[in-house]
């Protein structure tokens, strides 16, 4: 072997050695899987009413949302959250979208609704907003269907 090694040029060991090492981290990460997998998001959309008297009140709120409010949302699995502004026939909605990757949706929802900064962050936001005749009975912002939508 020694005889072998003297008599092989430095290139070809350092080559075969890194072949080797490429070779190890090839089948360690075949054998431990592809990337994880992302978790499949349930996309939301709601809508409610804005009071025009509290459209810059709304707008300066959400311009500077506490800090704990989106850790809060981030913790309930909550991703990619957009709210949107729009006037139709002279009133005011507001639109929201949000990707929810969770598994319990309820329990996630309940657990925000539990955390007293959120509940003072709602106390803000509430008297701002005039929720639609039509949404359920246990929903503040009316649930819209999705209709389309495409990657």
């Amino acid at each position: 072997m020694r005889k072998l090694m003297k008599n092989t040029p430095m290139y070809v060991i350092t080559t075969v050695i890194v072949l080797v090492l490429v070779l190890m981290f090839v089948v360690c990460a075949v054998s431990l899987g592809s990337a994880p997998k992302k978790a499949k998001a349930q996309r939301y959309g709601s809508v409610i009413g804005l009071r025009p008297e509290k459209m810059d009140e709304y707008k300066k709120l959400h311009a500077a949302v506490w800090p704990d409010v989106l850790k809060m949302i981030r913790e309930c699995n909550i991703r990619n959250y957009s709210i949107y502004l729009a006037q139709l026939d002279g009133k005011y909605f507001l639109f929201s979208y949000f990707e929810y990757t969770g598994k319990d949706f309820k329990a996630d929802m309940a657990k925000m609704a539990a955390d007293p900064t959120t509940q003072k962050w709602w106390a803000l936001c509430e008297p701002c907003q005039i929720p639609l005749p039509n949404r359920a009975p246990d929903e503040w912002w009316m649930t819209i269907p999705e209709v389309f939508h495409t990657e």
